[in-house]
């Protein structure tokens, strides 16, 4: 497998728990998964408290990821949201994102990213500015690989009726201005892009000056429709002929760290079989994995419930699932029902605050 995958935990709502990020390192790094990068949005220390610093019990918790990253052979990622940064890039402002830079150099992180995703962008120098805080992060950090997320990081509207209508040639004039050893996130034609394919990746690497660094948003279900369901399926849509248009392609998970590892095997297997690859064949394989070959049995059955019919129309459907998943003992059936109980709902004030 010619390409470098990887996780970034980038997605809003519910966080995994310190011990399901370590074991879902440690499941996925034998795989294929050579990086992990730690952003939720529920971290307000890396967001919208970014000046603020870890409280000694969080970093504690975060020196320990680290390490089980080290351990499993994982490079250990952290990115960092200066929210509202683009008010004022004064002197308090650089002290502070400083401060977090040493923080991270004592984590002992090897990919930093600067993230300027959802936040309001709509401003005329918006490219500048920011290539302007990349740089100055760049001049103050060792790690390995400095990666920015732009304010539009997809042709997709969605983010301009969202976060204002981006600058004129935005991602042209950033990939002119920006240093060509910082990497590029990138997601697609779509925020949640159905396809990834060549020639829209071969377009982008004009526009950047660089191959993109594909931030992949599936399996992820952090929106208030999308955590109506859970992405199961295997991946489809990128082929592996793709690999030699991109720097690196990372997924971002769904909330529900047991059942994301069925759809990362599947991406294995896309990549490793190029066009023998079988999107269903595969996600049965690796539900297997996973799961075991019963609990498999049962979520194959249910695929098209679980993925496609969404919570709130499960009607009768629901007693079947619980009736089905409830008692068994393992962590993807919990997961189930706790997403049945309401636990990973997305709403709007989630959104708006984390």
């Amino acid at each position: 497998m010619d390409v470098e995958l990887g996780i970034i935990e980038g997605f809003y709502g519910k966080p995994w728990s310190w011990q399901q990020r370590e074991e879902t390192i440690a499941f996925l790094g034998p795989h294929g998964y050579r990086f992990y990068l730690y952003a939720p949005k529920a971290d307000p220390y890396l967001r919208r408290r970014w000046r603020e610093a870890y409280p000694e019990s969080l970093a504690l918790r975060l020196e320990a990821l680290a390490s089980s990253c080290r351990a499993a052979g994982v490079r250990f990622g952290v990115g960092i949201s200066p929210y509202e940064i683009f008010g004022g890039f004064d002197q308090a402002a650089r002290e502070a994102l400083g401060a977090k830079l040493d923080f991270c150099r004592e984590l002992g992180v090897q990919d930093l990213a600067v993230l300027f995703d959802d936040m309001r962008g709509d401003r005329d120098d918006l490219a500048p500015l920011q290539v302007e805080i990349v740089h100055w992060v760049k001049e103050r950090t060792s790690t390995d690989r400095l990666i920015v997320c732009p304010s539009y990081y997809s042709d997709d509207p969605v983010l301009d009726r969202a976060f204002g209508r981006r600058p004129d040639r935005y991602v042209e004039d950033l990939g002119r201005l920006l240093d060509p050893a910082i990497e590029v996130f990138w997601t697609g034609e779509e925020v949640c892009s159905r396809e990834l394919s060549p020639g829209h990746l071969g377009r982008v690497t004009e526009q950047l000056g660089r191959k993109p660094f594909l931030w992949d948003n599936y399996p992820v279900n952090d929106g208030q429709r999308m955590s109506q369901y859970l992405h199961l399926r295997g991946f489809v849509g990128r082929p592996a002929a793709i690999s030699s248009h991109i720097a690196a392609h990372g997924i971002n998970p769904a909330l529900q760290p047991t059942l994301s590892r069925i759809p990362a095997l599947t991406l294995v297997e896309s990549y490793r079989r190029g066009t023998d690859y079988r999107y269903g064949e595969a996600f049965r394989a690796a539900a297997a994995r996973v799961l075991g070959d019963e609990l498999a049995t049962t979520v194959w059955e249910d695929l098209l419930v679980l993925q496609d019919v969404g919570l709130d129309r499960l009607g009768p459907k629901e007693e079947l699932l619980r009736g089905r998943y409830t008692g068994v003992d393992h962590d993807a059936a919990r997961e189930i029902i706790g997403w049945l109980d309401g636990e990973y709902r997305i709403t709007e004030e989630v959104v708006q605050t984390q």
